[in-house]
């Protein structure tokens, strides 16, 4: 296993409180280095927008036309995704204007 995804685990299990007392100081030294320090901030912005309230900048509606549409959407296929299929998501994202 390389260096910087153990460090990546030591420092997920801190955050998690999940370290044992015998890697403690060796999650410690991970948070000392930049893919560690890297690591600790990318999970707790993940962490801040998983726990977030909805913002204002969703359009009224759009969880149900969000919603509407994923059920009438077809059962994917095995083709490969296009340049169309990336706008109409975006589309279907930003809603009526």
């Amino acid at each position: 296993m390389d260096t910087n995804k153990k460090n990546r685990e030591y420092v997920s299990a801190l955050m998690d409180g999940e370290i044992p007392e015998s890697d403690l100081e060796l999650a410690m030294a991970a948070l000392g280095g930049q893919d560690g320090q890297q690591a600790w901030d990318t999970w707790h912005r993940i962490g801040d927008v998983l726990r977030a309230e909805a913002g204002a900048d969703l359009s009224a509606g759009f969880s149900e036309r969000l919603a509407a549409r994923l059920a009438a959407e077809p059962l994917p296929s095995k083709r490969s995704a296009t340049a169309a299929d990336a706008a109409a998501t975006t589309a279907i994202v930003a809603g009526p204007r």
